[in-house]
């Protein structure tokens, strides 16, 4: 059997991230923008619930997601432009952008690493090592791709109202550095967590 979380901790991080998506989205400066941003949320969380059983996740992936989608629905609240936390930073580093997007994008390499590389692990041939490692950030960094292209077609679909979706902030370069930052964040996470992530599967191999 894994070695992921038990029914109480699994109830306390899946109630976090409906407390967290109740908050935002009452809290949320554009609606619309805030359900684009977390319509992941909407769809992995009850997913995650019903293949719990059928597919139980790891724990280290279980934390991982919930801070993800607490990124997301942070992000989604302020239009991640007008995030206070990178309001608080843009004035302590003195960059002429809030950067909390950056954050995010690197998130979006450095979590999804390792739900791909779990299965990738325990529904492939596939063991620990390169290969693994290689597909890993691949699948991830086609993600990101795939969603710079939704945003693209949201800007010729709404034009100038896709603006908070977007988040440009007015760099030319932003869909590049999206793709750039989720690749390092793919990196990153498997560099961390590789170790981790390999005891608590070899927990589920002998359970």
């Amino acid at each position: 059997m894994v070695r992921g979380v038990g029914r109480t901790e699994g109830f306390l991080l899946a109630g976090v991230v409906v407390a967290v998506l109740v908050v935002t989205g009452i809290q949320a400066r554009s609606p619309g923008t805030w359900l684009l941003e977390v319509v992941w949320v909407l769809i992995g969380l009850p997913l995650v619930v019903a293949l719990r059983k059928r597919f139980p996740l790891t724990r280290l992936l279980c934390w991982l997601l919930a801070l993800h989608a607490i990124v997301l629905c942070y992000g989604g609240q302020y239009t991640y432009a007008e995030t206070p936390a990178g309001e608080w930073v843009q004035g302590l580093m003195g960059t002429q952008r809030n950067n909390y997007d950056r954050f995010a994008h690197v998130v979006q390499g450095f979590v999804p690493a390792i739900a791909v590389r779990e299965v990738l692990l325990r529904r492939t041939p596939l063991r620990p090592g390169a290969w693994v490692a290689f597909l890993t950030v691949c699948v991830c960094v086609t993600i990101a791709a795939g969603f710079e292209f939704v945003e693209w077609f949201s800007a010729l679909v709404a034009g100038s109202g896709a603006d908070d979706f977007l988040g440009t902030q007015g760099d030319v370069w932003d869909t590049q550095w999206d793709m750039f930052l989720c690749l390092c964040g793919a990196v990153l996470s498997l560099l961390i967590w590789r170790r981790v992530h390999d005891r608590q599967l070899a927990g589920d191999r002998a359970g």
